[in-house]
């Protein structure tokens, strides 16, 4: 009687090396992202075994393959773009192939207005590229220097950009080529409303292999520190300059002190005790700019030129989750939330949070439009003592209708994603077995 055949072995013998990896160090690797920001999904993910393979494609035939051979085997498969992802989206939870699409990274074509691209770009090549053709990206995530444009599609939402932009849903996304996982995988090509069910989706309904973005016109940016004696000033310089039409901007980043000391680089333009807000602009904008910080009582302290952009270290280097990241090499029981605050009370949201907590949390701030809104949302730091206590300040802040996206959760439906019932009736469809990164969505099979 002959010895079935291990899909493990089954997969080399019918694919090329070249893709196939089953050796321990890249196992290990590539089934790890950023979910060390949290201290609950460090303690619930530190001991999750590695994929039994990873499988790094290079082209969309191999995706379909690979998919079709998964489904035939009944063997769980998650994507994974560069693993600069903060909640475990690309952890296997339950073990099969990691789908590494990092070598998928072809310009296919930049056009008036748009980008079309491979997952695997990585978004500063593509704002590279897209620069010296006289355009841009218009939205990205602190991560974009290594960040796929698959990766934060899939696992992203805003980020640098937003306050003029939005977020992924807000029209940043045109057009989608998505892979299904079933017996013969079907590629779909998604736009408009449907393009829903697929962004910040953790790979669960679909497998993104090629996106369009539209870009803008190129814009001279510049980079300033803008500083002020208390967090409430920074907080309402911000909001002018959100409103404020006349000044294109990309970054209105408040944050109140010690925020800015746990930023090295720039220890010696930070002022001691001071609030800071973290701002890119047109750099013709500077006088106007200038006006307002000083009508709130605040000043430009630090300001890069356009002709240093990218060249040297950046103010975007130190905003979003980088600025968590600061936090955490300065004292390690430092974590984070993720919050939206309310634009017609966030003075009192934050006066009611200090009260309470003290220096438990610190305020960080992101100035964005959402579904064309603007919003003060923010990700504050937080000294984390216990799951408990960090459950007692979210429990608090959505006391006083602060809406907490948690980002200590690996689940779409509990954390950022919000609605997600169009997803599970999409990912029945699309996934049957329910074998794309299963455990990141509950569906009711």
């Amino acid at each position: 009687m002959a010895m079935s055949i291990s899909w493990e072995q089954e997969i080399q013998d019918q694919f090329s090396e070249e893709i196939i990896h089953m050796d321990q160090a890249t196992r290990e690797k590539l089934s790890k992202d950023y979910y060390w920001y949290s201290p609950v999904l460090n303690r619930q993910l530190g001991h999750i075994k590695a994929a039994d393979a990873i499988v790094t494609p290079r082209n969309e035939t191999e995706v379909a393959e690979i998919l079709a051979f998964g489904y035939r085997h009944d063997i769980p498969v998650t994507v994974r773009g560069a693993g600069t992802g903060n909640y475990g989206q690309a952890v296997p939870l339950q073990g099969g192939i990691v789908l590494d699409l990092s070598r998928m990274d072809d310009i296919v074509e930049i056009g008036p207005g748009f980008a079309r691209l491979q997952c695997g770009v990585r978004l500063g090549v593509i704002d590279k590229k897209a620069r010296e053709a006289g355009q841009e990206i218009r939205i990205y995530p602190s991560t974009y220097v290594k960040a796929t444009v698959g990766g934060f599609v899939s696992g992203g939402s805003g980020g640098i950009g937003s306050i003029t932009h939005g977020n992924l849903w807000d029209g940043n996304v045109l057009e989608a080529v998505i892979y299904t996982m079933e017996e013969t995988p079907q590629r779909l090509v998604v736009s408009g409303p449907d393009l829903f069910n697929y962004i910040h989706n953790y790979g669960t309904t679909g497998i993104l292999t090629e996106v369009t973005i539209p870009l803008s016109p190129r814009t001279e940016w510049a980079q300033a520190i803008a500083q002020f004696d208390t967090l409430e000033q920074a907080m309402l310089f911000g909001e002018e300059l959100a409103q404020e039409t006349a000044v294109l901007k990309r970054l209105v980043a408040p944050m109140e002190w010690p925020i800015p000391s746990y930023f090295v680089p720039f220890a010696k333009v930070i002022q001691t005790g001071k609030a800071a807000v973290m701002l890119e602009f047109a750099e013709i904008s500077l006088p106007l700019v200038e006006q307002l910080a000083s009508r709130f009582g605040g000043h430009i302290g630090h300001f890069i030129a356009a002709n240093h952009y990218r060249k040297t270290i950046g103010v975007s280097d130190f905003t979003w989750n980088h600025t968590t990241l600061w936090a955490m090499k300065t004292d390690a029981s430092m974590t984070y939330l993720q919050a939206g605050f309310k634009l017609e009370s966030y003075m009192e949201q934050i006066r009611e949070l200090k009260a309470k907590f003290g220096d438990e949390v610190y305020l960080h701030f992101e100035w964005v439009r959402s579904g064309g809104l603007l919003t003060p949302t923010a990700l504050p730091v937080v000294r984390f003592q216990s799951e408990e206590r960090l459950y007692e300040i979210i429990s608090y802040c959505e006391s006083i209708g602060v809406r907490i996206f948690d980002p200590h959760t690996w689940v779409l439906d509990h954390g950022g994603r919000g609605e997600v019932n169009s997803m599970e009736l999409k990912k029945r469809v699309n996934d049957p077995r329910g074998l794309l990164n299963p455990g990141k969505i509950i569906v009711e099979m």
